[in-house]
């Protein structure tokens, strides 16, 4: 226990014994100025007198006490006592990664897909986000926060880089440093190799393809899940394909929620763009969905928020925590026997 404001109590007692002093001196001005009484003693001696007097004393001794303790009390919760610990708080949420497809095929799709993402970004509650586009390279926009306002902010100028906004162009910047375009599996394969716990301990990486991991020595199991939007339409060779990308999600406990803005009725063929993304979507124990679909953010947000919210321990932080709570308690019953004293005082 500490007092913050600890120079309030000698500030407070100087200032009692000067007010004290004072007093003092003019109580024995007032005294050498009053007139005695003849006969006085006879009022005085009575009974009745000496009761009144002794009740008198009484009540001013217990209102000067109530009122010293009530001026002690509020001095010390004015004082600020507080108690100071450190704790590691225990958090509870998911890691989601938003991978985006910003090659050509996906330019007239893109910015519906960014609207898709920010309804997706204010159905989530206490979950971490991250945003990674991608062409023949990825680029991570920003990583895993749960700062909700950036996140609007940064998917806000997704949409205006995707709607060809004025001086929005190098929102793109990086993502075209491979041979190629459209490198599904490479994309999947980066945003999986997004989260921190599982990053750790593995690289990989080719060329300009920008696909790596940076170990962060996290050892946290966490809830992870990538919210894919692409249309699966490949244009040159990637060093994942989008199986062998998938293959990789599901070693690594990551679930893959696809959605395809060129969701197509392919039939029974097997290898029609639309029917492999499904098919790599549903392997991870995910899920897939044409982008149009009505039923799709409120699936992904209900499946998503299905999974167990594992706990673990922040960094550990400085608490201070306000303990008024004694002094203020002692002051509001002091004060309320001060004023029953000058009740009684009074009448």
């Amino acid at each position: 226990m500490e007092l913050i404001f600890w120079w309030m109590i000698p500030a407070a007692v100087l200032l009692g014994a000067g007010t004290y002093w004072v007093a003092r001196k003019r109580a024995r001005g007032d005294d050498a100025s009053r007139l005695p009484v003849a006969h006085s003693q006879r009022l005085t001696a009575l009974p009745e007198y000496q009761a009144a007097v002794r009740q008198h004393r009484r009540w001013l001794t217990v209102a000067a006490v109530a009122g010293a303790v009530l001026m002690a009390a509020s001095v010390v919760a004015a004082a600020r006592p507080a108690e100071r610990t450190t704790v590691s708080p225990e958090l509870r949420n998911r890691d989601i990664i938003l991978c985006l497809d910003a090659s050509g095929s996906m330019s007239s799709a893109d910015a519906a897909v960014v609207d898709v993402f920010a309804r997706l970004a204010r159905g989530f509650d206490g979950e971490r986000l991250g945003l990674t586009v991608f062409d023949s390279s990825a680029v991570q926009v920003f990583p895993l926060t749960d700062d909700y306002d950036f996140v609007q902010e940064q998917l806000e100028a997704a949409r205006e880089a995707f709607d060809g906004a004025p001086g929005s162009a190098g929102f793109l910047d990086g993502t075209w440093n491979g041979a190629g375009s459209s490198l599904i599996g490479d994309g999947l394969a980066s945003c999986v190799q997004g989260f921190p716990a599982t990053a750790a301990g593995s690289h990989t990486g080719s060329g300009g393809t920008g696909i790596g991991g940076t170990g962060t020595g996290g050892t946290e199991e966490r809830s992870r899940s990538v919210i894919l939007a692409t249309d699966n339409f490949i244009s040159g060779e990637p060093i994942f394909t989008l199986q062998e990308a998938a293959a990789l999600a599901r070693t690594r406990d990551v679930r893959v929620f696809a959605l395809n803005p060129g969701d197509f009725d392919y039939g029974t063929d097997s290898e029609q763009p639309g029917a492999q993304l499904r098919s790599a979507a549903e392997g991870t124990g995910g899920a897939y969905y044409p982008l149009d679909s009505p039923d799709a953010v409120p699936d992904i947000l209900r499946k998503v928020e299905s999974t167990e919210a594992t706990a673990f321990k922040a960094a550990p932080q400085a608490a201070v925590a306000d303990r008024a709570e004694i002094p203020l308690g002692v002051a509001l019953v002091s004060g309320l026997v001060l004023a029953g004293a000058m009740w009684r005082l009074r009448s």
